[in-house]
């Protein structure tokens, strides 16, 4: 049995999780936490007063990155969905993973339609000089692009230096029209509407063609076969995860 910690208890993907747990026979949930109607306000209550072993965190930009810490000085094993942490942050954590010789798992997402969607770009990398991202989420979602995007230009680039072969000297008449230039110069572009949960298309161009990789979320439901995966994963091993892809 593990037993499993929800931060973020309150929020949408938070009671999915705390769903989640409640429903699988090998999870035990100990204790929830939110700064709202949960039965801890902080991680530091609720690690005095239950039994923690991983704990799962949807919480938000700005608390994640000490969230993370805290659990990895504690003992706690932290499974990561939030997303908004930069580059620096994640080696940060991947070296007191490895200091504490303690499990970190951190994932832009937990979906497996996602996952794939970001290795099959990884691999048209290879064979397409252009591309460019386009991600979609409701109005709620704080942190621009997602970190979906991130990584799965982190990834693109992983085979190519650029993906804006030919093309011409720009000049943006509004700023921002071109989105944002990230990895190997990937423009990546946000959309943020009522109505989306959370969609991504990666678009490769090249003379005569187009291929659109396209990967749509439409509840939270889809994302906790994965973070069941990352809870029993991380559980039983030593040793810092980025990315969903690493333990299918």
């Amino acid at each position: 049995m593990i037993n499993v910690a929800v931060c973020g208890s309150n929020g949408k993907m938070g009671k999915t999780v705390v769903n989640m747990v409640n429903d699988t026979d090998n999870l035990n949930l100990t204790a929830t936490i939110d700064i709202n109607n949960a039965q801890y306000k902080s991680i530091e209550d609720a690690d005095k007063n239950s039994e923690i072993g991983v704990l799962v965190d949807f919480t938000n930009p700005d608390s994640v990155y000490k969230n993370a810490v805290e659990c990895l000085n504690r003992g706690i094993r932290p499974v990561i969905g939030t997303t908004g942490l930069s580059d620096e942050q994640i080696e940060n954590l991947k070296t007191l993973s490895n200091e504490k010789n303690i499990g970190c798992f951190i994932a832009p997402n937990f979906s497996t339609g996602a996952v794939l969607m970001m290795e099959f770009a990884k691999k048209a990398s290879k064979y397409f000089d252009n591309a460019e991202i386009i991600e979609l989420h409701h109005n709620q979602k704080k942190d621009a692009p997602s970190g979906t995007a991130i990584k799965t230009a982190k990834m693109m680039s992983e085979e190519k230096a650029s993906f804006t072969c030919g093309n011409c000297a720009e000049k943006e008449l509004i700023n921002g029209s071109r989105g944002g230039s990230s990895y190997s110069d990937i423009h990546i572009h946000s959309v943020r509407m009522p109505g989306y949960m959370a969609s991504q298309e990666v678009l490769f161009g090249s003379n005569g063609q187009i291929l659109s990789i396209r990967h749509d979320s439409v509840n939270r439901e889809c994302y906790m076969g994965g973070v069941k995966l990352a809870i029993e994963y991380i559980a039983s091993h030593n040793e810092f995860v980025w990315g969903l892809e690493n333990i299918l």
